[in-house]
């Protein structure tokens, strides 16, 4: 199958491109520059010069299937770059797909699509989405994901996927933060890192994305978990130890780390500071929040089973690192 990937120079887009390939399908990726290009070409993918702005019918050259997974995903940036790149990007891709006669349109959402800030325990997929949550990213997922099941349509048929706390093997974004705080020296917890979470290994998202090239109901959304949930204590730990950290176990309260990030958002807006505050509203919810999500429609639905566990999958970054 020949098969259109955006984000591919990224976590899960690569991750995704290098598993599609390794199982035959020709695979080719959005790319916004030579580096990209290089990434790309090193997943086993064939690099396709565009962006979620520009990108036209031509560019997914008869493509079969569309795996969606470029987002803006920062928790800081301009006011309207989340809009820009998770809503009318995704719009735009859809456009694009429906127009080159693409079957299938994976997008890869996100719990974060059904978030306002709250607690969440063993939400299933008829939890309603957040599309007016006061955090961008949320909002936006929500937004996009909204219209991609709206899509859906005979002959053009749309899927999402909802990870939740992606990790493993070529994390960017997570590992790499926890790492920098920790040799920086200003690793904290909130409230003692107590907060459940649910968990989605690599591996299983990219398998998911697998079966949904073929299995799932069209227009449906499928939380993609590993199985069991854990604290982010014993998460965030666990992922530290693989890079041969011990985490100290220093603790602020919610209430204290949601003041402060949102102090530091408004002072950086108002005097236009340059780079991202220390910490944002939208990190300091994520880490003081539980959220706990039943991924049996997609057992069901899709045919789905975790490849690896998470004590595989630490055990593993461990004996690699």
């Amino acid at each position: 199958m020949k098969i259109f990937v955006t984000g591919a120079s990224g976590f899960v887009g690569g991750a995704a491109t290098r598993h599609l390939v390794s199982k035959g399908h020709e695979v080719l990726a959005m790319s916004r520059s030579e580096s990209s290009d290089a990434k790309i070409r090193e997943a086993g993918g064939t690099p396709v010069r565009c962006d979620l702005e520009t990108v036209t019918a031509s560019d997914l050259d008869r493509a079969e299937a569309v795996v969606h997974s470029a987002a803006f995903v920062e928790a800081w940036g301009p006011d309207d770059a989340w809009y820009r790149f998770n809503v009318l990007g995704t719009q735009a891709m859809l456009a694009a797909a429906r127009e080159a006669g693409v079957k299938r349109f994976i997008h890869i959402g996100t719990e974060a699509a059904i978030v306002y800030g709250q607690d969440i325990a063993g939400a299933d997929e008829t939890y309603p989405l957040a599309p007016t949550s006061p955090f961008p990213y949320c909002a936006t997922k929500a937004q996009a994901e909204a219209a991609v099941r709206a899509a859906n349509a005979p002959g053009f048929e749309t899927i999402v996927l909802r990870p939740r706390f992606i990790w493993g093997p070529g994390d960017t974004t997570l590992l790499p933060a926890v790492e920098a705080m920790a040799k920086a020296g200003n690793w904290t917890w909130i409230d003692h890192g107590a907060a459940m979470t649910s968990t989605t290994h690599i591996a299983n998202l990219v398998h998911a994305i697998d079966l949904a090239l073929t299995h799932g109901t069209p227009g449906e959304a499928y939380f993609i978990l590993d199985d069991g949930d854990a604290s982010l204590h014993e998460m965030i730990s666990g992922m530290a130890a693989s890079k041969g950290l011990e985490l100290p176990e220093k603790s602020a309260p919610a209430w204290l780390v949601r003041i402060v990030g949102a102090v530091s958002e408004d002072i950086w807006r108002a005097f236009g500071l340059s780079g991202a505050p220390p910490l944002t509203r939208h990190a300091a919810m994520v880490m003081s929040c539980t959220c706990t999500l039943n991924g049996s429609k997609a057992k069901r639905e899709l045919g789905y089973a975790p490849v690896i566990t998470r004590e595989e999958g630490l055990a593993a970054m461990k004996a690699a690192a």
